[in-house]
């Protein structure tokens, strides 16, 4: 008797992992694909300007490739699978002749990589016009406002909240009054115009700006031209736009007054930096640099975030068809977990993901914006950059 028991008993396990098993192969069978491509385009190495930071040739890609991963954890219990397929053009190759031949057909969802330019002419093909652009390495605050379209959005702060997260610090330590110095190229005199704007908003006075026009040799800089090029009037902070790092670097410690540096190097504006360690972000870091063997970068964090948008978007519509996952994106009750203590959302009214901005020094954070004390009658996160009676924007949901 017990040994017929015993074989009942194993009968019965083995018929009920017989009917978990056909349930997974239905379950499978089943699943419901979502579709993500990610297009870029081989960058060219600039010139070295230090030996400390190698050029790194694939930022964003891997941040995308971790996302996918973290959908598909989801997607075992919802019964949907995220595919990932990356389309690098090469540095001489088309970027429209790709998408028009690899990507129109077959993806509705699309990671972009690119310069701002290329960005908005994709958008305009009538054939793109269905689709959803993830915007992952642009800062133009242009392309938030009056070039903006309908069918991109934005993952990364633009250099208006970075200018604003900086001012808003400032202000809070009452250094008031800034000397700016410009680069020569057109990103320089974008990102200065944001922080002339922030300063006008904030009420912090420029007493002092100056256009960088000296030597980019960093012996010679060192030795004599930043001394003799910041005596002017008192200030509280130098504030540099030198996007390209070209001469903000050697700024620090060798300016005429004993100031701290804030703006493009000294105290950055960023979206994520290594130094981030709070809500959670320890896991994230140490997950991306096992897989990489590197540093997480902003156009990683990015792409990150944009692929688990639609991950996000997907589980909560049960759906993998893009207008209703870009009406939910934009949607009140869209939430995505950024590791930043506060859910991230898109405004509806432009396309800009809404995010806490990161304060940090090279080696530590200082403080993460919005300050305490700034506040909003919606959220205090659109106390960064353009709010919405200040958008030129012309498309909503």
């Amino acid at each position: 008797m017990r040994a017929i028991n015993l074989s009942f008993q194993v009968a019965i396990s083995f018929l009920f992992i017989f009917q978990l098993l056909g349930v997974n192969f239905v379950y499978a069978d089943a699943k419901q694909v979502i579709n993500i491509a990610y297009l870029s385009q081989e960058q060219k190495a600039p010139p070295a300007l230090s030996n400390l930071d190698a050029f790194i040739k694939d930022k964003g890609i891997p941040g995308a490739e971790l996302a996918i991963d973290d959908n598909n954890t989801t997607g075992q219990f919802t019964g949907q699978q995220f595919v990932l397929k990356k389309f690098i053009v090469p540095l001489e190759g088309n970027v429209l002749d790709t998408f028009n031949k690899e990507l129109v057909e077959h993806y509705s969802a699309v990671v972009v990589n690119l310069p701002a330019l290329q960005i908005n002419i994709l958008g305009d093909l009538p054939s793109a016009k269905q689709k959803l652009f993830f915007d992952v390495g642009t800062v133009d605050d242009a392309l938030r406002n009056e070039q903006c379209r309908v069918n991109i959005l934005h993952l990364l702060p633009d250099r208006a909240m970075r200018a604003d997260a900086l001012a808003q610090y400032m202000m809070k330590k009452r250094w008031n009054k800034w000397f700016l110095v410009i680069g020569a190229t057109q990103e320089d005199r974008l990102f200065a115009e944001a922080i002339k704007r922030s300063a006008k908003r904030f009420g912090m006075k420029i007493v002092q700006e100056k256009n960088w026009e000296h030597t980019y040799d960093a012996r010679r800089t060192e030795q004599s031209d930043v001394a003799v090029f910041t005596q002017v009037d008192d200030y509280d902070v130098l504030v540099v736009a030198d996007e390209q790092g070209q001469f903000g670097e050697y700024l620090e410690y060798r300016t005429w007054n004993a100031r701290p540096v804030i703006g493009t190097q000294g105290l950055i504006a960023a979206a994520w930096h290594r130094t981030h360690e709070q809500w959670g972000a320890v896991q994230i870091q140490n997950r991306f640099k096992e897989k990489t063997g590197r540093w997480m970068e902003e156009q990683d964090y990015a792409a990150y975030l944009a692929v688990r948008a639609l991950g996000e978007a997907a589980t909560r519509t049960k759906s993998n068809d893009i207008a209703r996952l870009k009406d939910y994106i934009l949607s009140t009750g869209f939430a995505l977990q950024g590791y930043k203590g506060v859910p991230l959302s898109f405004r509806s009214w432009n396309g800009q993901l809404r995010q806490p901005v990161l304060l940090a020094a090279p080696r530590s954070l200082i403080v993460v914006a919005p300050i305490e004390g700034f506040l909003h009658p919606k959220t205090e996160l659109d106390t960064l950059g353009y709010d919405q009676p200040e958008s030129t924007c012309k498309w909503s949901q």
